[in-house]
């Protein structure tokens, strides 16, 4: 099976063409063999670029656990770039269906390879039984800044649906303590009952904020394009940031807008190709 490894600011997942290869047969157990590290290719999933009958392509994506999620903000910027540089689709807008639904991708070139991509990630979901989560607070509507108390850590939280469920925390300072012990804890809170992707963030200005995900099925990550988007809805619904800003994740940067007229969200950031190879027939699934 021909794969490619791909990066969004750092978020690596294993991509297989599926224009090209057979679908897998058993993509959680694929994904969780070549997402390993040591004894893999080592990535935070894997992820099926497939013909699609509504759109350009379909992006199936399975996490390092080899569960399955709607959606990747960091993923879907490098099938548009793969879409483009390998010669699948030359529209300068692609169009790509996804568990979330389908989403709208503008491609930016530099010496003539996609180098960036402009995402639609379309609206916010930000009603409690949408995210999903059991938290509620004095909103009934929204979940802004509700207390979640973790084995005695006392945390507020603003949770916000993107496609997929992200519980977002804002603090003073992010630490590895902060994100290796209560990162887990809370993606697996039963108040959050299809687990939950964790964000900690910093905020530095109304218009910048640092952050570090602890993303469902594949642990920390070194970005979050989904959770990035989630970050900027939540610092506006929580009156801390504006609905333009410039998030630095541990990967790289991402540029997000909260479009007040549209009410969708768009994410920019980097895509980039790192290798190509054969995973071993034996080994697929």
């Amino acid at each position: 099976m021909h794969f490619t490894k791909m990066h969004g600011a750092g978020n690596d997942y294993v991509y297989v063409d599926c224009f090209q290869e057979n679908p897998p047969a058993d993509p959680q157990s694929l994904a969780v063999a070549v997402s390993d590290r040591h004894h893999g290719i080592g990535s935070d999933g894997l992820i099926l670029i497939l013909p699609s009958d509504k759109a350009d392509a379909k992006m199936q994506m399975y996490n390092a656990d080899g569960s399955e999620s709607e959606m990747c903000g960091n993923g879907i910027r490098c099938v548009a770039k793969y879409m483009v540089d390998h010669g699948i689709c030359h529209k300068p807008t692609l169009q790509i269906e996804t568990g979330a639904g389908i989403l709208a991708l503008d491609v930016l070139r530099q010496n003539g390879k996609v180098h960036q991509v402009r995402v639609d990630m379309g609206p916010p979901q930000l009603a409690p039984c949408d995210i999903p989560t059991r938290l509620v607070g004095e909103q009934t509507d929204q979940v802004v800044d509700v207390p979640l108390n973790i084995e005695g850590s006392h945390l507020t939280a603003t949770c916000v649906s993107m496609g997929n469920p992200h519980c977002v925390l804002f603090v003073d300072c992010v630490t590895d303590e902060l994100v290796m012990q209560m990162g887990p804890r809370i993606e697996n809170d039963p108040r959050f009952p299809a687990r939950v992707n964790v964000e900690f963030v910093e905020v530095i200005s109304r218009s910048e904020v640092r952050q570090r995900t602890w993303e469902r099925g594949s642990g920390e990550t070194m970005a979050c394009g989904t959770g990035a988007s989630a970050v900027c809805v939540a610092g506006v619904i929580s009156g801390r940031t504006d609905r333009e800003l410039t998030n630095h994740l541990r990967g790289g940067t991402l540029i997000l807008e909260w479009s007040e007229e549209t009410n969708h969200v768009f994410m920019t950031g980097p895509a980039a190709e790192v290798f190509s190879g054969e995973w071993p027939q034996q080994n697929i699934n």
